[in-house]
Formats: C-alpha cells, sequence, structure tokens
C-alpha cells in the first residue's frame, strides 16, 4: 500500500535543511551518482530549469570551468557564476536562434524536468508529458553535441514505448531510472539517454 501524500516529506525537509530549491534536486543528484554525466568543465543545458533546484546540483557538478544555461518560462533568481538562466519559450520559433545566441558552442549534457500542468484524467497528462520530451528532444537534437547525453522526466504510459524507440535510434545507450526522491504515487521515470549518434543537426532555426 502507497503511503499517504505528504508535500513536506523526508526529501522536501531535507531541500529545506540543504539550501536546495527544490526536493526534485536530489532525483538529478542520484542520476548524476550513477552515471557521472556532469564532468568538471562541461557545458550543460537544462530545461524547464525553475526554481533552479537542478541548476544547484549540475553547476556544482561542473565547477567553475563549466557552464550551465537554465531556460524557463518563468524567471529563476541567480544560481552561480557559473549558470546562467533565461526566460524561453521552446516552443517559439526562434527559440534554436536564442540558444545559439546565448551559446555559440554545442553542450555535453541536455536535461529535462519539464512537465505539463496536470489534469487529473491520466492519458491527456501521459501525452502532454510525452509532447514535452519530444521537445527537449529537437532542442537536444539541435544542439547536443556528438556523444553527448539526454535526461528527461517522463510519465510513462499512452505513447511511451514510442517515444523510448524514438530516443534509442538517436542514443547508444537508454535506461529508465525512478530515483529514491519519487514520491510513491508519482508516474514519472527518467529516461537517461547517452552516446548521441551525429552531431547537432540544426546549427540555428527550428524548421
Amino acid at each position: 500500500m502507497s503511503k499517504p501524500y505528504d508535500p513536506k516529506d523526508h526529501y522536501y525537509r531535507k531541500a529545506q535543511k540543504d539550501g536546495l530549491r527544490a526536493r526534485s534536486a536530489f532525483k538529478i543528484d542520484e542520476i548524476e551518482r550513477r552515471f557521472r554525466l556532469f564532468r568538471a568543465g562541461s557545458h550543460v543545458l537544462d530545461l524547464g530549469a525553475a526554481p533552479g533546484g537542478w541548476l544547484q546540483i549540475i553547476g556544482r557538478a561542473v565547477g567553475p570551468t563549466g557552464f550551465v544555461l537554465g531556460l524557463d518560462l518563468e524567471t529563476i533568481a541567480g544560481v552561480g557564476a557559473n549558470v546562467r538562466t533565461e526566460v524561453l519559450d521552446l516552443r517559439a520559433p526562434e527559440a534554436a536562434q536564442v540558444i545559439r545566441a546565448l551559446h555559440p558552442r554545442s553542450f555535453d549534457v541536455v536535461t529535462s524536468d519539464m512537465a505539463p500542468k496536470t489534469t487529473g484524467i491520466r492519458m491527456t497528462d501521459e501525452i502532454r508529458s510525452i509532447e514535452l520530451v519530444r521537445l527537449a528532444l529537437d532542442v537536444a537534437d539541435g544542439q547536443l553535441e556528438a556523444g553527448g547525453a539526454f535526461v528527461a522526466k517522463v510519465f510513462e504510459g499512452g505513447e511511451f514505448e514510442g517515444l523510448l524507440r524514438e530516443i534509442r535510434l538517436a542514443y547508444g545507450s537508454v535506461r529508465l531510472v525512478r530515483p529514491e526522491a519519487t514520491r510513491d504515487r508519482s508516474r514519472e521515470v527518467f529516461v537517461v539517454a547517452q552516446g548521441k549518434r551525429g552531431g547537432p543537426s540544426r546549427p540555428s532555426g527550428n524548421g
């Protein structure tokens, strides 16, 4: 039997104690510890970055010689000297050009914690989640270096298996992870894809 929902559970309290902006920071921290995606000096693009919990973990992992660009529809308070944040709608026609202007070189890792505003209708929420992962994949297709890694949150169900097939065509290794900080009732899992085949396909533009 699943535990009752507790908005201020152990991970929430630990995040508060550790000065982290969100309990979700522990999810990317576990993924980092398991897969070592972020190296000193790495350049990382984080999508759906507000309020900045992932940015805190990633910024720490890449160190002062690395760089992290966090994008969201909401403004994000400053995180650190090696982290830049911008408000950007990834669906905007000029989104790819804006990212290139902010960071001319390719990224080593693209991460996405984007999630839809849930409706309570399971199928609708799953479809919207998968749409956001495909949007993140599209961004990674144009911004991620050959051999790079991609991490994204997704709700299982619906077109999930089809999505995995798409990702496996683009990356050499694809694994599914459910971090310990994931709530018992949550349907979310994280796709960790490594070894991107080929380099960025669209240096500018979304078309």
